[in-house]
């Protein structure tokens, strides 16, 4: 489950079908998930209802371990670690879950956070949906953050808005180019 992918999923495919609706369901491999889109100062943002959070076992190293249909494990107090690092503590902390993304966070604010995140499979990536979620979602349940968070990542900001377990995401989901598949 791809919190970002599916948003922009939506957006691609009510482009593609010059379609008029505001929401669609889509089915995902952790169940059906509703989009919204609109319009908010000339920019196309899309939220998705990401359904519940889970939380893991706690393992030495992290701050936490939390699951919206892939896992993952959150990081604190990491300002002073190099690149080099974060990386390690990655690969030793995903692997003692079986493989997960790792979330490095930094509280900013009550309603603020900063993440930086290593995708398993993937390595840095410039944001991440799931992570801004189950960052938000361990910062809210250890009392550091409150119901909606600010999540800026590398590439952007996101928004989660926590009910009880239930998470929703939001974000701005942007165009970039049409794509055709040449055959040889």
């Amino acid at each position: 489950m791809s919190g970002n992918g599916i948003r922009c999923l939506a957006a691609a495919l009510r482009r593609a079908t010059n379609a008029d609706w505001d929401s669609v369901e889509i089915e995902t491999a952790v169940g059906l998930r509703t989009v919204r889109l609109w319009v908010e100062d000339s920019s196309e943002m899309g939220s998705v209802d990401m359904g519940d959070v889970t939380f893991g076992d706690d393992i030495e190293g992290a701050f936490g371990v939390a699951d919206l249909g892939n896992p993952h494990v959150v990081v604190m107090d990491h300002a002073d670690w190099t690149t080099r690092d974060c990386e390690d503590v990655a690969e030793r902390l995903s692997a003692r879950v079986g493989g997960a993304n790792v979330e490095f966070v930094t509280i900013i604010g009550s309603d603020h956070l900063s993440i930086r995140v290593i995708e398993r499979g993937v390595g840095w990536t410039l944001a991440c949906g799931t992570g801004s979620c189950a960052s938000a979602a361990l910062t809210r349940r250890a009392g550091l953050t409150g119901s909606t968070a600010r999540v800026d990542n590398p590439g952007g900001t996101l928004t989660v808005v926590l009910d009880g377990s239930r998470v929703k995401l939001s974000g701005p989901v942007q165009f970039v180019a049409d794509v055709q598949w040449l055959e040889t």
